[in-house]
């Protein structure tokens, strides 16, 4: 038994095309867009009457995929939650970048909310954690060469 390599990451969001836009503006790409439902998916997922619209982003190279995915059918009841860098479970996506300071000053014309200044971490990176839309915590690494 092995695993080769982590296929996507999904995360579920209520405004699809502001969360696709904040994507496309970090310098994904769209590689897909779909829609699905049935009582397949019912099965898959454990849900019943889901009804999804999808949009799949990668980089060029092809090595990672962000999925995202809107719920039609059915809606989250609590809505759009806001966790923070130490809320239990799955957390931020990080995403190894060059000139950090460029994203950065991109991403904060645009009104991101950041969790702080870049900061270094020894001599080996330097990071900042910023809050897209609907509270998806992305990390960004560039590496010190």
């Amino acid at each position: 038994m092995k695993i080769n390599r982590i296929d996507h990451v999904s995360i579920n969001v209520n405004d699809l095309s502001e969360a696709k836009a904040f994507f496309l503006d970090l310098g994904l790409e769209v590689q897909a867009e779909w829609e699905l439902d049935g009582e397949q998916l019912d099965r898959i997922v454990g849900l019943d009457d889901v009804k999804t619209s999808c949009v799949g982003l990668g980089m060029q190279d092809g090595q990672a995929w962000i999925e995202l995915v809107k719920f039609n059918t059915p809606s989250d009841e609590k809505g759009i939650q806001r966790p923070f860098a130490n809320t239990l479970g799955i957390r931020h996506i990080c995403f190894a970048v060059e000139d950090i300071e460029a994203i950065v000053a991109k991403l904060k014309k645009k009104g991101t909310e950041f969790f702080s200044e870049i900061q270094q971490y020894e001599e080996s990176y330097k990071l900042c954690y910023v809050r897209g839309p609907e509270g998806i915590i992305l990390e960004l690494a560039e590496q010190i060469r």
